[in-house]
């Protein structure tokens, strides 16, 4: 009894855990695996027609490049620009906790709130951006930015990794702060430079830390749904949609629940697969070291 008590005592939690994460993936694969109508009644199964039909479709395609495009920028974006922001805001200086409150208030605004700001931002006839283009004479006519995917899709990247800052500087913040002074009086002694210091201390320690923003951001991101949507909707002539963007037109404009509910499995099977990846990747570093 006694080995076994830990384990009594957590199966209720993670009982309840695998009922929440796995009644609602039953009922999806049960969707995607049959003929649907319009109201979410299900009729007869249809197999793997529903994916089929995904894969036959140039849209779900772009869709899925892009997602992957739109991931991997803002991820890797916000991982480049918020290790030299926690490295500033870690140093000590006068208004040092003012600037930490600036950099979180954004964390504190809803991400369709956010968006919707951008969007007046980037507006093609009365932008703020554009004016103030016009106004350091950078250009001398408006742009539309949002009514065009080869500036569209860049800008909504720059967004997502403008919203995902805070995040990842605060998770950058804590890691830095567990680094102990005592390493940087040392390095300095034997004469390393600050790039040194960061190379041979700071990244090594802050790596777990890295690690986490990674996996977090690119759940959250590969998730996203309120910049694509808020900004152009996916548009113009679906050049912007990612795959969750793509389900919900299938869903809720197209009725077509069996092949979002597809949609919603795939989604799922490409975050599992990266899940997977990165903890065998994680587990073969450990051993190595």
């Amino acid at each position: 009894m006694g080995r076994a008590t830990p384990y009594l005592l957590i199966l209720p939690s993670f009982l309840m855990a695998a009922f929440i994460i796995f009644w609602p993936l039953y009922q999806i694969g049960q969707i995607s695996l049959h003929d649907v109508n319009r109201f979410g009644m299900l009729r007869e199964f249809s197999g793997l027609a529903n994916f089929q039909a995904l894969f036959a479709d140039p849209d779900f395609i772009a869709a899925l490049w892009r997602t992957l495009i739109w991931t991997v920028g803002v991820v890797a974006g916000t991982l480049i620009v918020s290790v030299p922001i926690a490295l500033i805001l870690n140093d000590d200086f006068y208004g040092r906790s003012l600037a930490r409150v600036i950099i979180m208030l954004p964390w504190a605004v809803s991400l369709a709130m956010t968006a919707v700001v951008w969007r007046w931002a980037l507006n093609g006839e009365s932008g703020m951006l554009n004016s103030g283009l016009r106004g350091l004479g950078l250009t001398s006519r408006n742009i539309e930015w949002l009514a065009d995917a080869s500036t569209a899709f860049p800008m909504q990247i720059l967004i997502g990794i403008l919203v995902s800052i805070p995040f990842t500087v605060t998770i950058f913040l804590g890691g830095l702060s567990s680094v102990p002074d005592d390493l940087y009086d040392a390095g300095a002694v034997e004469g390393a430079s600050r790039w040194q210091q960061f190379t041979h201390i700071t990244l090594p320690l802050l790596k777990p830390f890295i690690n986490i923003a990674l996996v977090m951001n690119t759940i959250n991101v590969f998730n996203s749904f309120p910049i694509i949507w808020v900004t152009t909707q996916g548009g113009p002539a679906n050049s912007t949609d990612i795959l969750v963007t793509y389900l919900y037109k299938l869903a809720f404009r197209l009725g077509k629940f069996g092949e979002a509910a597809a949609v919603s499995i795939i989604m799922f099977a490409l975050l599992l697969v990266f899940a997977i990846i990165y903890v065998r990747l994680a587990m073969r570093e450990e051993q190595q070291a």
